[in-house]
């Protein structure tokens, strides 16, 4: 009996028989009798003549949680006097059920068995009962715990982060946020994979209607198999043809949580550390969850830092290149002599030259990235070193290239948000190519269209740059400033 359709690709409910080997077997041959299958079969009656079959997959269940809830149940509960009873009028079976009905689900297809025993429940079944039961007995298969976020490092604030296990996720979040109203509804997505994915809200403060477009973007999601959020992000986005993110992702509970708070949603999935939020601005990206854990004019100092980055990561380059090129008149005299000796002997104009340092320093990143820890950021360093001082004496590039793409790269380093700061160098090149082509013209060319691209960009529905545009005034007192806590929420200040 096949379980799986060949064509459409779709499960058969199949309903239990009253034999429990029967339904073994089926069972066996819809997972293709992989050797990780452990059936048990125990006799529940004096005369042998009565079964119940467990079956569970190694390495998914929890074999203590077996031991102790399971085995040891039937064995103390079902003493003499009861498998008598069973014996003798087989309908009693049903006190069998009802021993576990307070920590097993009943289950009635072979489907919703089988998708038990791959989640990591064991299921049992008795003879003469068309029905089964589901016990939660999964094991914990992360590879870690509860440790130090590795992406948004702070200073001050909390230091745990998210975990492969969606469980643990959510609890992270609930343990900062204890009301009732935090509601989390759940959604198996990936007809192979069958991943657990759960988005959470407040109930309250959350938009009706947003949650409404979550349910029905997740709700049309067809697909074979999830394995990451990053997936999920690819199917709910807005606009797929930008280079801005628009969902938010994160391995910080404390930012989730302050972004339910906030009125968002947070979704989950399990298999990953990275929980994403949505909906999501501009501003987001140039803000850190250490805003609000110091003062108030130490964040906003520290966003106005940000800020200043996000220019010069995207427009050092270019303008280096547009100054040197077509506007040398705008260039003291004193450097424009310097920049020129530098630059005697230098085979490649400028754009060749940023072009060939930007690519040679994402070259580096991305092996430091890929390195084992221990060696990475000694490559990374020694790299950089060798190969600018090695550059510049071979007389490739001029040392002042040199520096420019250096501060270009420190300053790709403030954002909080790794995927944010992919964008700014993707859009860095195409900069630096407007630059070499039409100068200073091409780069106002280019903040202009990005301008224009921004205002026309959505996120759930929220215009991208909002509360610039539409202009908010109220929500000032949180984009490039951070007024005290007490201020924004207008609560009077404590004496």
């Amino acid at each position: 009996m096949s379980f799986f359709q060949k064509k459409s690709d779709k499960k058969q409910n199949i309903n239990l028989t009253s034999n429990a080997a029967e339904n073994k077997q089926v069972i066996y041959q819809a997972l293709g009798e992989s050797a990780d299958i452990t059936s048990r079969t125990i006799s529940v009656d004096k005369q042998n003549q009565i079964s119940m079959v467990l079956l569970y997959i190694n390495g998914l269940v929890d074999q203590k949680i077996i031991q102790n809830m399971v085995l040891e149940t039937l064995m103390i509960e079902m003493d003499e006097q009861t498998k008598q009873e069973v014996a003798q009028t087989p309908k009693d079976i049903q006190s069998i059920y009802q021993e576990f009905s307070l920590i097993a689900e009943e289950l009635q297809t072979i489907e919703e068995l089988i998708l038990a025993i791959l989640n990591g429940d064991t299921v049992f079944f008795i003879d003469g009962k068309t029905s089964g039961f589901s016990i939660k007995t999964q094991g914990d298969q992360t590879s870690r715990g509860v440790q130090q976020t590795t992406t948004q490092q702070v200073v001050r604030g909390p230091k745990d982060s998210f975990t492969e296990s969606i469980d643990t996720n959510v609890a992270l979040v609930r343990k900062r946020i204890k009301d009732p109203n935090l509601w989390s509804k759940k959604k198996v997505i990936g007809s192979k994979t069958h991943t657990t994915v759960v988005y959470a809200y407040l109930n309250g403060v959350v938009s009706s209607d947003l949650v409404t477009e979550v349910e029905e973007r997740l709700s049309k999601i067809e697909v074979n198999s999830i394995l990451e959020s990053g997936n999920i992000e690819e199917f709910i986005q807005d606009e797929t043809y930008t280079p801005f993110p628009t969902v938010y992702n994160t391995e910080r509970p404390d930012a989730i949580a302050a972004g339910i708070l906030e009125g968002r949603i947070a979704i989950f999935v399990d298999g990953t550390p990275d929980v994403l939020l949505v909906p999501v601005l501009f501003k987001h990206f140039l803000q850190s969850p250490e805003d609000y854990y110091q003062r108030s004019d130490i964040a906003t100092l520290l966003r106005w830092l940000r800020t200043l980055a996000l220019f010069l990561s995207l427009l050092t380059p270019s303008i280096y290149i547009a100054l040197t090129t077509f506007h040398q008149e705008m260039i003291p005299t004193t450097l424009l002599i310097s920049l020129a000796a530098q630059r005697e002997g230098i085979p490649f104009p400028a754009f060749g030259e940023a072009v060939l340092m930007e690519i040679t320093f994402e070259l580096l990143r991305e092996a430091g990235i890929r390195l084992p820890t221990t060696i990475g950021s000694a490559i990374s360093i020694v790299g950089a070193l060798v190969l600018g001082q090695a550059t510049v004496e071979a007389g490739i590039v001029s040392a002042m290239m040199v520096i420019v793409v250096s501060l270009t790269a420190i300053s790709s380093f403030v954002f909080p948000s790794y995927n944010f700061g992919i964008s700014i160098r993707i859009l860095r090149f195409g900069f630096m190519t407007l630059a070499a082509t039409f100068g200073l013209f091409g780069i106002f060319i280019g903040l202009l269209l990005i301008v224009m691209h921004l205002v026309g960009l959505r996120s759930f529905g929220m215009p991208y740059l909002t509360p610039i545009a539409p202009f908010n005034k109220e929500a000032q007192t949180d984009t490039l400033l951070r007024l005290p806590i007490w201020k924004k929420t207008k609560q009077k200040k404590p004496n």
